[in-house]
């Protein structure tokens, strides 16, 4: 456990913890006395439907309404057509030939393109789409620019959503729209649009790229992933936990005292959650800090933990055990076109990952 810098919030002085231990991280993500708004006098009417945003009892009604969407029956009946778009994008690559980006040929489209089915964007729209939920992301656009990439897809969602109130299709937020009427208000669908795009598609692709990397540095385990299945699932679970491409998610705000470890963290302060350190703890994993896609990672925390463990977890696993070994079926020679220290990651941002990874094959 760290203690942070202090840092100014609403004019007052807070001080942040960082919480790094395995067994830590599960206690205070489960504890009931943290809060994700960092600011006490936030109203949850800010940001309606925005789960990370939310507390109980706003997120236990919000989280309830999507869960149903979300769970291994329903991913496993849309991977049929995952596994069409996976293909499809592959016959793309090889008919270009290499070498090309493998993030925008691959990585990003295939995650963005089956969250657009699943919310129902139509397909003409969907660069679009695409394009905007990357900008909101990227941390070297900010002020007036983030602001009109935030305006243009809250403004997207809500033509979305009033064409599905006025023609509901096979889609997430028809389905919202059916069960609960006028119980789920516009910006409620908005927001949880929004938050399914974010957390949907940018964690899946910098999953798939480095996920592509780290095999490519393991040729014996690349080789199992791509020719066994028997290993898939285990193998897609110790990805997760190695990669824990998000860094801390949502910091969060302590509502009562709460001891941590025997360290007293007092109501007010912040905390944020190392996942990295966390699935890297030796303590709970024997060496941890080695790649093994054959054994099995256990409980890890690359999805968080409690109330806001990430509600996408099933789609994100489907379809990195769909995407991974067709990838390598496909293109068996796939590898790197430049050395790694040439290649941009992400470094400055909340999720792990990089800009472009040119690979070549054949």
């Amino acid at each position: 456990m760290l203690r942070l810098n202090r840092k100014t919030i609403s004019g007052k002085l807070t001080t942040f913890w960082m919480i790094t231990r395995y067994a830590d991280v599960r206690e205070v993500l489960s504890s009931p006395h943290l809060s994700n708004r960092m600011d006490p006098n936030e109203a949850a009417l800010n940001r309606p439907g925005v789960l990370p945003a939310l507390d109980p009892p706003d997120h236990t009604r919000v989280r309830r309404m999507l869960t149903r969407e979300f769970t291994v029956k329903r991913m496993n009946a849309l991977r049929p057509r995952v596994e069409e778009i996976v293909d499809r994008f592959l016959g793309d690559m090889v008919a270009a030939g290499p070498p090309t980006d493998l993030m925008q040929a691959f990585a990003l489209p295939v995650p963005s393109l089956v969250i657009c089915e699943l919310l129902g964007v139509p397909y003409e729209e969907n660069a679009y789409f695409q394009q905007l939920s990357v900008r909101l992301l990227d941390p070297e656009v900010t002020g007036a620019a983030n602001a009109e990439n935030s305006r243009r897809l809250t403004s997207f969602m809500a033509d979305l959503v009033a064409r599905h109130r006025k023609t509901p299709g096979d889609d997430i937020l028809s389905s919202l729209i059916r069960e609960y009427g006028a119980e789920v208000s516009d910006d409620e669908l908005i927001g949880m649009g929004t938050i399914l795009l974010l957390a949907g598609h940018e964690t899946t692709a910098n999953t798939i790229g480095l996920g592509i990397l780290l095999l490519s540095q393991h040729p014996e385990q690349l080789a199992l992933v791509r020719d066994d299945p028997g290993v898939l699932r285990t193998a897609v679970e110790e990805i997760l936990r190695y990669l824990s491409i998000v860094n801390t998610g949502v910091p969060k705000r302590v509502t009562k005292d709460i001891m941590v470890a025997g360290q007293l963290i007092p109501a007010g302060d912040l905390l944020m959650v190392s996942l990295p350190s966390a699935n890297r703890d030796e303590s709970v994993l024997p060496a941890a800090n080695v790649f093994d896609v054959t054994r099995s990672p256990g409980a890890h925390v690359a999805f968080g933990h409690g109330i806001h463990q990430c509600l996408g977890q099933q789609l994100a696993r489907m379809e990195l055990a769909v995407a991974l070994p067709a990838l390598l079926k496909r293109l068996p020679n796939l590898r790197p076109a430049v050395a790694e220290s040439e290649l941009p990651f992400r470094s400055e941002s909340a999720v792990n990952g990089l800009h472009q990874f040119p690979v070549t094959w054949g």
